[in-house]
C-alpha cells in the first residue's frame, strides 16, 4: 500500500499540470479560434458587393416607369441615381387633354450607412431635377389647367434596409428639402396661351420610397 506523503505527493503534481495545461489552453487559444473569428468579420474590399439595381415600388402606382443603380464607394459609403419616367398622354377627341402627370424625375443620392453599405441604417443627401408637364391634376394644383416647367432642389434623407435574401433587398426611405419651381400656367389643359408665369420655393417631402433592389 502507498504511504499516505506519497499519495498526496503525487495528487500535488496532478493538480500542477492541470493548471500548467489549463494555462497553455489559453495561451494558444486565440491561436484557436481566430480563424473562426476571421470568417465572421465582413468581407473585405475586393468580395464585397459592388453594385445595386433598385425600383421604387410605390412610384409604379402613378404609371411611372422607374429604375435606379447603386454603387458602393466604401463600406459605409454609397452613391446612386434613380430615374422615372412618365410619358403618357391623355388626349379626348376634340384634341384636349384629359389628366396627365407627363415627367422625367433624376434623382442622385449620397448615402452614408452606419453600419455598412444595403444593411440597416443611412442617412443622405440628394439633389432632384425634374422636367414636368401636368394637366388637370388637382393634388397638383392643376385643376382643369396645364402646368409645365422644371424643378431642381437638394434635401436630406434617412432611410432603413434589410436582406430578402443573398441579392435581394428591401429598402424604406424619405426625405425633405428644398425644390426650387419654375413653370408657366396655362387657363386650360388644352389651351396654347400662358396666363402666367410661376417661379416659386418649395419646403416639404421631396422623397419617398419603397426600393425592391438587387445586390450583385
Amino acid at each position: 500500500m502507498m504511504a499516505p506523503a506519497a499519495v498526496i505527493h503525487r495528487f500535488r503534481r496532478f493538480v500542477h499540470s492541470l493548471t500548467l495545461g489549463g494555462r497553455l489552453c489559453a495561451l494558444f487559444l486565440p491561436f484557436a479560434v481566430a480563424p473562426a473569428l476571421q470568417a465572421q468579420t465582413p468581407l473585405d474590399q475586393a468580395q464585397a458587393p459592388r453594385l445595386g439595381i433598385k425600383t421604387n415600388l410605390p412610384y409604379w402606382a402613378t404609371v411611372t416607369p422607374n429604375l435606379g443603380a447603386e454603387f458602393r464607394l466604401a463600406r459605409h459609403w454609397t452613391v446612386e441615381a434613380e430615374v422615372g419616367l412618365n410619358p403618357w398622354k391623355n388626349t379626348r377627341d376634340d384634341g384636349s387633354h384629359g389628366k396627365e402627370l407627363r415627367h422625367l424625375r433624376v434623382h442622385p443620392e449620397l448615402r452614408y450607412w452606419f453600419c455598412e453599405a444595403w444593411y440597416k441604417h443611412f442617412i443622405g443627401i440628394h439633389a432632384p431635377w425634374v422636367v414636368y408637364n401636368f394637366s388637370d391634376i388637382s393634388w397638383l394644383n392643376a385643376d382643369n389647367r396645364r402646368l409645365q416647367g422644371r424643378a431642381y432642389g437638394v434635401g436630406l434623407s434617412y432611410g432603413y434596409a434589410f436582406p430578402l435574401s443573398k441579392h435581394w433587398n428591401m429598402e424604406a426611405t424619405v426625405g425633405g428639402g428644398w425644390l426650387h419651381l419654375k413653370h408657366d400656367v396655362y387657363p386650360c389643359t388644352s389651351c396654347g396661351s400662358v396666363r402666367e408665369k410661376v417661379r416659386k420655393n418649395y419646403f416639404g417631402l421631396t422623397q419617398a420610397g419603397l426600393n425592391l433592389t438587387y445586390i450583385f
